[in-house]
């Protein structure tokens, strides 16, 4: 299912690019007649949409982008990473500082109107909420390479902010509190 809503993604994308870039400066300046390729390009544009929602709609009807499958489980970092002020069993010895990560994602217009066509239909729009994982990987990453640079055994007091930035673009902050941590709690 993927790979056929990816090949109306492209039939759509190159449609429109040739539609747009090629098609729209032919036509103000040659015959009004649209010639063939100009109108395979437009089929392409109206095609690829209809295969996007074809495919997403089944993929509806099957329960598929429902929310229903549980993602597979990240490998958790060597670093200790979480959101609470305090680790239980350990005591803070050392604060280092703030470290944070910081990511902006983006997916490509295929995607992009896939999840629109999602929107219409209604369920979870899968594009986004991989983009969003995506991007809270590489700024987690980024944060605890910063707290292992400064020596750190910990991050407490983790959060993350997102803010879009333009279109389907989001940023991704993650920061926290890089300290150092007693062998046991006293």
């Amino acid at each position: 299912m993927k790979a056929l809503r990816l090949i109306g993604s492209l039939a759509f994308v190159l449609g429109l690019f040739t539609a747009v870039f090629a098609g729209i400066p032919w036509y103000l300046s040659q015959d009004p007649i649209l010639p063939l390729w100009l109108k395979i390009a437009v089929y392409g544009i109206m095609g690829g949409i209809l295969v996007i929602l074809l495919t997403v709609a089944a993929e509806r009807q099957k329960g598929g982008a429902l929310g229903g499958e549980l993602p597979p489980e990240e490998p958790q970092p060597q670093m200790l990473v979480q959101n609470s002020a305090e680790v239980p069993g350990r005591e803070v010895t050392e604060t280092l500082g703030l470290v944070r990560g910081h990511t902006i994602f983006a997916i490509w217009l295929g995607r992009d109107i896939s999840a629109l066509m999602r929107l219409v239909l209604g369920g979870e729009l899968i594009e986004y909420t991989q983009m969003m994982g995506r991007a809270r990987k590489v700024a987690t990453d980024r944060m605890i390479a910063q707290a292992e640079e400064l020596g750190a055994d910990a991050i407490i007091n983790v959060r993350f902010v997102t803010t879009s930035v333009v279109g389907t673009a989001a940023e991704l902050l993650a920061y926290g509190t890089a300290v150092k941590l007693s062998n046991s709690a006293t």
